[in-house]
Order: C-alpha cells, then sequence, then structure tokens
C-alpha cells in the first residue's frame, strides 16, 4: 500500500486515486442531483409559468431544467478536476472547489441573462428578488452557490477515508 500512496502523491494513476475519486464524484452527482431537483420545484413560484402552466408542463419544466443542472454540474466539476490537476482528488482539491464553483455562478448569470433579459424565453414573477446590473434573478445565483456548495463540501470530505496521510 505505500507504493500506491506514493505513485498517488505523484499524481499517477492507482486504485486509491482511482477509489478516492469515484467516491468524491460519486458524492458530488448524487447531492447535485438532490438538491437541484429540489431547488427548481421550489423556485417555481418565482417564475410566471408558476401561474400560467399546468402541471404537465411545469413537471417538464422542473425536468428540463435539472437535466440542464446536471450537465452543468458536470462539465464545471470537469473543470475544478482539470485546475487541480494529477494529484487531485488528494491535493488542490480548494482549486477545484474554487473552479466549479466560480464557473457554475458564471455560466448561470450569463445564461439566466440571455434567456430572461435578451430572448425573453422566461420571466420572473414580482416575487423574484432581482441582481442589479445584470438584471438576474436571485433564486438561481443563490441555487449555484449553496447547491454546488454543500456538494463539494459532502464530496471532499475524507475521500472514501483515504488520503495520502493515512498511508503513510
Amino acid at each position: 500500500m505505500r507504493i500506491n500512496c506514493r505513485l498517488a502523491m505523484l499524481g499517477l494513476p492507482t486504485q486509491l486515486t482511482t477509489v478516492a475519486g469515484r467516491t468524491v464524484l460519486r458524492r458530488y452527482f448524487v447531492t447535485m442531483a438532490i438538491g437541484n431537483l429540489v431547488w427548481e420545484t421550489m423556485q417555481l413560484p418565482f417564475y410566471t409559468i408558476w401561474r400560467t402552466a399546468r402541471f404537465a408542463y411545469l413537471a417538464f419544466a422542473v425536468l428540463h431544467c435539472w437535466i440542464g443542472d446536471l450537465l452543468i454540474g458536470s462539465v464545471t466539476m470537469l473543470f475544478g478536476i482539470i485546475a487541480a490537476g494529477r494529484q487531485w482528488p488528494f491535493a488542490n482539491g480548494g482549486r477545484a472547489v474554487l473552479v466549479t464553483l466560480t464557473s457554475g455562478v458564471a455560466y448561470t448569470m450569463f445564461s439566466e441573462w440571455l434567456n430572461v433579459v435578451v430572448r425573453g424565453a422566461w420571466a420572473y414573477s414580482p416575487a423574484m428578488p432581482v441582481l442589479p446590473v445584470l438584471g438576474t434573478g436571485l433564486s438561481p445565483f443563490l441555487q449555484w452557490v449553496v447547491v454546488p456548495g454543500v456538494a463539494l463540501w459532502f464530496a471532499y470530505r475524507r475521500p472514501c477515508a483515504l488520503s495520502v496521510e493515512t498511508c503513510r
């Protein structure tokens, strides 16, 4: 096991890094899936669709947005892993978290601005607090701070109870 740990510290793929990496990803994606589904459902009253659409369309909208959230979460996590480098998940976890959160918030704010302000693809109800400058909603902003924040905290807490330090 000491050899594997030394290889892991060098950033070389080993069974240890594979197991730890899979554990981090599994925890992240499960938490993101549950958190985003709950958030998308709970924020419906902040959109005009809440008062104008039938139940079936609301269900479709939640499913559509939830799948989009999972895609955004996957790509931003990939950006974070790339930023962390070869020693991920044992090193540079803070960099991975920062890149994941920043890219998720940046894309979401751009997408909300594009779809609400420019295209008019959807609209906020009067109940939605709006952020100044971009005119995007507070709820989507908070969604991409809170849900991935919790998912990343859960994912990175002791990756499968293995760490480079426990191997020494």
